[in-house]
């Protein structure tokens, strides 16, 4: 599956980076939604989480991007939401085989674990991969079983 539309949103702590990320992105081409934050003023990241699985819920896109300090708290947060699979990496191995196995839609990054040349890195590498199906369809299938239970 490749895209164009990519949502993206982050808390205080990933506000700076995901400024640069939008610019590469918009750089490659990508369409880019931003749900916030809009600042580096304290805030909530669950927030921010969920109103971006929610666009990708609702079908305007199909691959999200979420910032915050270490990536875990959105990542732990978005796969809260129904249909989410979401990521937190600092590699690029695990970023392009989350979505070659995984089928992963969430890419998740902390800005304090990560500097901005890797950021761009795994964003590249997450959105330039895709899915491989077959045996990983079948897991995939297992945890939305586990999902929907």
């Amino acid at each position: 599956m490749k895209t164009n539309k990519i949502v993206i949103g982050c808390d205080h702590a990933g506000f700076e980076l995901k400024g640069k990320v939008i610019e590469h992105l918009k750089a490659r081409g990508f369409d880019i939604q931003d749900v916030g934050t809009d600042s580096t003023a304290s805030c909530d990241y669950p927030l921010f989480a969920k109103a971006l699985c929610k666009k990708l819920q609702d079908g305007e896109a199909e691959l999200g991007i979420l910032i915050c300090g270490t990536g875990i708290g959105m990542s732990m947060a978005a796969n809260k939401c129904k249909g989410i699979r979401a990521c937190a990496c600092s590699d690029t191995f695990s970023a392009r085989l989350t979505r070659n196995h995984n089928d992963a839609n969430v890419l998740c990054i902390g800005a304090r674990v990560v500097g901005e040349g890797l950021a761009y890195d795994l964003v590249d590498a997450f959105l330039d991969a895709e899915f491989e199906g077959g045996k990983h369809q079948r897991r995939i299938d297992l945890i939305t079983a586990i999902e929907n239970e």
